[in-house]
């Protein structure tokens, strides 16, 4: 509860005072029909030749006759008198004061810490969001407990599961719960919870795990007071049980789980945190962390992913290169008999979601852009994003004396040859390569550093001055050399298609010049991965290399498919724009990453039904241009998951049962490690996945 009311901190300010506004007009409003109500009140009791105006000066002006015409026909001492109109301004002025501070802590609430809080919301919503994410259930009548616990308010206690795991994590958490019955829908799930946050991409298949809120109103009836049966769709059978003088059918006391026993072998991988490594490239905490790892090994983790920071490695000068800390991390893992997944990463960490830590660029690099701001992605009003450098220097001798390319090259082959024992000896079974922000390959079109929120289309990235020779090069050879620009009518970071010229239905993106960019735009993109990953693969020759995808799946019902044409993906509804990246990934036998594994239950969300999205449609195009290609598709989780619910989506997701092929993913990558994993309710039902992902038989599926 103490770490969720640290999200207090930092509320914007300009929301905070939209947001103050609207609850002090409102309640304006509220205290004048108040008021007018008070006059009619009066005027009831005998002060019939009392017209009361419409306006609120001669509301105040009648006010005093009528108080003194009350105070008449009351009589004597026992007259009630009504407070000086002083005194209530001065109430009302507080009451002003009261909200506004109100406001301000539920926006930050609802901005930077997500809580899905209702508009008029007050201290008894905010306690049951913060009860809720610590893991506990607040019943509608306010009755709360932990959710981790062996028993409710009406439910007995049941035996606990035990693990082999158990003597080496926290004993703070309490023992594995009996099944939950009388599910207040009011009640998440931690994928539930993060389905209120941000976006994601999703899996295809159905799962029959999903617990989501809109799953468990379709799936409960309640009987109100009155006998009248409000809904009833009986698709769950289960014992009931009343709260509040309402009867709820609840949830049954085990579900059906599918058994992965036999099935194939998954390595799980889990990724450390972001500051592992510090900036003096030293281990942040050696001893905190090989306890860790042993814990994991365990329980027959595979391996671990850790990312290899260009800011950290090369900070001070070209082509010095400081591996020390990653050197004593790489022994720690070996002697353990762990395998690693290693990231190049060439962008800068701090700003995105999930970001605790903050690895700028290189400071060699930042002195080249501070003379030179050319060398940084730019949108139509001339901001500069610092996070990666722009694909329009790959080929231009702008890092002293070097390509962004060689600059790439250089790096990792330093790696190569830092770690050669480590590739020789298998233990480095897979790099992932940094194309674009967040390491993945994209524009960074929806810089949130620059306004942008979701689920906003985003801005083309094209206008330093690199990108715009390329693009007048590529306007000249069609023989139209006024196509050299950028779109003129494309909205701005927080429009929606329908807003825009350029998106609309019918609008330019679909004309001759539309066209023209957004293959040019696509192409370059797809260029910049073709040239690192041949030299990705030139450098990690015998070990499998990967390009990590985002999956942008807001408008992709809309036909112009606007936040992927800004990302960089040509994918509008009468065109494929991801078959030339599979094919891409294909001629450098990499393999796709794509964070997708347990998103389909954010898809009852109502914000992806305003945005027309559609992470299914989405999911199932991108893994079958993969799939077409033969390429192997690695996966790992995008929001946090520590509950069986969660666990049993992904496992559905990466081993799918339904598919006629028999394919599945070839790794899945768990983010990440932290003191919350590690807590001992959490750590068991981790293990048990781990099991299920191995194919192996647990001894309690039904647990």
């Amino acid at each position: 509860m103490a770490t969720s009311m640290q999200k207090l901190v930092g509320v914007s300010q300009e929301d905070d005072e939209e947001e103050m506004e609207m609850d002090v007009k409102e309640e304006d409003d509220e205290d004048e029909e108040n008021g007018e109500k008070q006059i009619a009140a009066q005027m009831m009791i005998g002060v019939d030749e009392v017209k009361p105006s419409t306006s609120s000066s001669d509301q105040f002006q009648y006010q005093p006759q009528l108080q003194e015409q009350v105070s008449n026909q009351s009589g004597g001492g026992g007259a009630r008198r009504s407070r000086p109109l002083e005194e209530k301004e001065r109430t009302k002025l507080r009451e002003r004061h009261r909200r506004a501070i109100t406001a301000r802590i539920l926006a930050g609430l609802r901005r930077h810490g997500n809580y899905n809080l209702r508009v008029r919301a007050d201290i008894n919503d905010v306690i049951a969001a913060l009860a809720r994410e610590a893991g506990w259930v607040v019943l509608p009548d306010g009755t709360t407990f932990p959710s981790r616990s062996q028993s409710s308010p009406a439910a007995g206690t049941s035996a606990g599961m035990t693990s082999s795991s158990s003597q080496m994590v926290s004993q703070q958490i309490p023992p594995p719960p009996a099944t939950l019955q009388g599910v207040s829908s009011g009640y998440r799930t931690t994928v539930e919870y993060n389905a209120c946050r941000m976006k994601g991409v999703f899996m295809p298949t159905p799962s029959p795990y999903d617990l989501s809120s809109t799953a468990l109103a379709q799936s409960l009836g309640v009987v109100a007071d009155g006998g009248e049966q409000t809904e009833r769709l009986p698709l769950i059978a289960g014992s009931t049980q009343v709260i509040n003088d309402k009867q709820i059918i609840g949830l049954p006391t085990k579900l059906p789980e599918r058994d992965f026993a036999g099935t194939p072998y998954v390595p799980v991988y889990v990724m450390l945190p972001l500051g592992v490594i510090n900036m003096k490239c030293e281990l942040a905490d050696p001893d905190g962390l090989l306890k860790q790892l042993r814990v994991l090994k365990s329980i027959n983790v595979d391996g671990v992913m850790v990312d290899c920071w260009w800011g950290i490695v090369e900070a001070h000068a070209p082509q010095e290169y400081n591996w020390n800390g990653y050197q004593r991390l790489f022994q720690m893992v070996r002697e353990l008999k762990l395998k690693l997944q290693v990231v190049m990463s060439f962008h800068e960490c701090g700003g995105n979601v999930g970001d605790d830590v903050c690895i700028p660029l290189p400071h060699w690099v930042a002195e080249i852009g501070r003379s030179n701001p050319e060398i940084f992605f730019t949108d139509r009003e001339g901001r500069r994003n610092p996070e990666c450098l722009s694909w329009g220097i790959d080929k231009e001798r702008v890092l002293r004396g070097r390509t962004a390319v060689e600059v790439y090259f250089d790096y990792m082959r330093s790696f190569r040859v830092e770690f050669d024992e480590f590739f020789e000896d298998g233990i480095i079974s897979m790099v992932e390569v940094g194309l674009g922000p967040c390491g993945e390959l994209r524009y960074p079109s929806c810089p949130v550093k620059h306004g942008w929120r979701y689920p906003g289309i985003g801005e083309f990235q094209c206008y330093d001055q690199y990108m715009l020779k390329s693009l007048r090069k590529a306007a000249e050879m069609r023989g139209h050399s006024f196509w050299a620009r950028g779109p003129d009518n494309a909205g701005s970071y927080n429009s929606q298609p329908h807003e825009t010229g350029f998106f609309c239905d019918g609008g330019d993106y679909d004309g001759y010049y539309g066209r023209f960019f957004l293959n040019w735009y696509s192409q370059v993109l797809l260029n910049h991965g073709d040239r690192v990953l041949s030299l990705a693969k030139l450098a990690f020759d015998g070990t499998c290399i990967t390009a990590k995808l985002p999956g942008i799946h807001w408008w992709y019902k809309a036909a112009s498919h606007a936040a992927e044409l800004t990302a960089g993906y040509y994918n509008p509804c009468n065109r494929d724009g991801y078959t030339a990246i599979a094919t891409m990934l294909q001629k450098h036998g990499a393999a796709l990453s794509f964070s997708c594994a347990e998103h389909h239950i954010l898809e009852q969300q109502d914000h992806l039904r305003e945005a027309l999205a559609d992470p299914r449609g989405l999911v199932w195009q991108v893994l079958n241009a993969a799939w077409d290609v033969s390429i192997p598709i690695a996966s790992e989780n995008a929001f946090l998951c520590h509950d069986r619910v969660g666990y049993n989506t992904i496992l559905d997701n990466v081993k799918p049962v339904n598919d006629p092929d028999g394919r599945h993913f070839s790794s899945f990558t768990y983010h990440r490690l932290s003191p919350l994993l590690m807590e001992r309710q959490n750590f068991m039902e981790f293990e048990r996945f781990v099991k299920r992902m191995h194919g192996e038989a647990v001894l309690d599926p039904q647990v």
